[in-house]
């Protein structure tokens, strides 16, 4: 019996997207899985759209966090659990490769999972371009994992919504070691009656050219949200920073400008795509400066407010 794994979906107003990242793990060439919905109050068809798939579909808030944790602990069977978002699109191998690998080594307790954006517009792609130099590193986080791990170290922190990823990361890595899935190519059969293909295609990312990734459909890039997005997240950098001190190796690399403008970008032969891409390469940087502008503005704010206080 193929032991069992338990995806967990978290949602909110998610109409527009749910269907696809629901087919795509219905999808899954691997057969023994159980989809987990947990949903935050949407007031459209998001639930309605979930039923069809699944009877397991919740309601859990405030935040991610806390549906993330009622799903993959209380109630997922699995000995495997995943967490992904209702805009997530998984190939159709991935689970398949998931399990395989982590087969393959009984010390390995999670896995990182590649993530491509999708889009067709520049920034789009510029986000694409962006997004594939995180793969396995300290601005990543594991997204396929043992639950007994996951339960031991008590889910994701529920006192922040952002850096929440990283400090799971971290305390994963802490107790068993991880890697990151390298399926480069995928099993050109399994698109044959993959009913997501044409979407994929369509959205600006071949699934021949790559393997067993999940690809993230953040819908055509618009940068006032992006930043709005970034700026949210942020609000929970200073407790995150608090809890591991600011002089740990992991809090310099994903806060330092010198990792996160350069290091990221340059370390074990990556320098390469940036030369090879000089405008996306151009695009990217710009787009950085621009959150480190909202990084920086929200960093004086607080400053001046509790000079003010």
């Amino acid at each position: 019996m193929m032991d069992l794994v338990s995806v967990v979906v978290t949602t909110k107003n998610e109409e527009k997207h749910i269907e696809n990242c629901l087919k795509s793990i219905k999808a899954q060439t691997y057969p023994n899985i159980e989809i987990i919905v947990v949903d935050n109050n949407s007031t459209d068809r998001t639930k309605e759209i979930a039923k069809k798939y699944t009877h397991l579909v919740f309601n859990k808030g405030p935040e991610r966090s806390a549906q993330r944790n009622f799903g993959m602990i209380e109630v997922a069977r699995g000995k495997y659990v995943m967490y992904v978002d209702a805009d997530m699109i998984l190939s159709p191998t991935l689970i398949e490769d998931c399990v395989l690998e982590m087969e393959k080594d009984d010390e390995l307790v999670a896995l990182y999972i590649p993530e491509i954006i999708l889009g067709q517009g520049f920034w789009s792609k510029v986000r694409r371009f962006e997004r594939r130099f995180y793969d396995g590193t300290v601005i990543d986080c594991v997204r396929f994992i043992k639950k007994e791990v996951f339960v031991k170290i008590g889910g994701f922190d529920l006192s922040m919504t952002g850096p929440e990823d990283w400090d799971l990361d971290k305390r994963i890595r802490q107790v068993g070691k991880v890697k990151l899935l390298k399926i480069k190519k995928n099993r050109i059969n399994t698109f044959e009656k993959w009913e997501l293909y044409d979407f994929i295609k369509k959205n600006g990312a071949n699934p021949e050219n790559y393997g067993s990734v999940v690809y993230h459909n953040e819908s055509e890039f618009n940068l006032k949200r992006y930043l709005a997005k970034k700026a949210y997240y942020a609000k929970s950098f200073d407790v995150y920073i608090n809890k591991w001190g600011k002089d740990d190796p992991d809090i310099k690399k994903q806060f330092g400008l010198w990792y996160r403008y350069f290091g990221v970008f340059i370390e074990n032969g990556k320098w390469k795509r940036l030369v090879r891409h000089p405008l996306l390469t151009m695009g990217m940087y710009f787009l950085k400066f621009w959150v480190g502008v909202v990084y920086v503005l929200r960093k004086y704010k607080r400053i001046f407010l509790k000079l003010k206080n």
